[in-house]
């Protein structure tokens, strides 16, 4: 896997947001927390990753270049509100009202589940599978998945078990 290459300005204002995200928390909870550590390994569609029992956040490096200030703004402090949101309150659920609360009055930063940015340089191929209502696209690995006979997928809007579609259509 060839390494992309994250200019030092660009990882200097992520630790400035993640520092000064981190501030506020402190400030809040009058308490000291470890300064996370951040790596530049997130692959796919996904922006960015908490690792929590590491005490880790995963940036995507291409989201991270492509996209640049409005990806510091928006995935920084939402992985770590997950890391602070752990700390604080130990397993709940991921997007939920702790995290939610931990980003909007703690981070003071919109609480958004999911990032708007361009996927298309990032997108790995995707299989066409069909249920009664609709088409859908499974990426590789759960492809290979469902190829081996370990998993099964279903519409979360009719039910029913997906379809692979040799020839790519109905």
């Amino acid at each position: 896997m060839n390494k992309v290459r994250i200019p030092i300005a660009l990882q200097q204002a992520v630790m400035r947001c993640l520092r000064a995200k981190l501030y506020l928390a402190q400030q809040h909870f009058a308490l000291e927390f470890p300064e996370p550590k951040i790596v530049y390994q997130q692959r796919g569609t996904s922006a960015g990753t908490a690792w929590l029992q590491a005490w880790e956040i995963r940036l995507n490096p291409v989201l991270l270049i492509e996209n640049q200030q409005p990806f510091i703004d928006e995935v920084v402090p939402h992985e770590l509100a997950h890391l602070l949101v752990f700390r604080q309150f130990g397993r709940v659920p991921p997007h939920g009202n702790e995290w939610r609360w931990m980003m909007e009055h703690v981070l003071q930063v919109s609480a958004s589940r999911t990032h708007q940015f361009e996927i298309s340089s990032v997108q790995s191929k995707t299989f066409p599978y069909r249920c009664a209502c609709q088409q859908h696209h499974l990426t590789v690995r759960r492809h290979n998945r469902v190829l081996r006979g370990e998993s099964e997928y279903r519409c979360r809007q009719c039910g029913e078990k997906l379809h692979f579609l040799a020839n790519g259509n109905d």
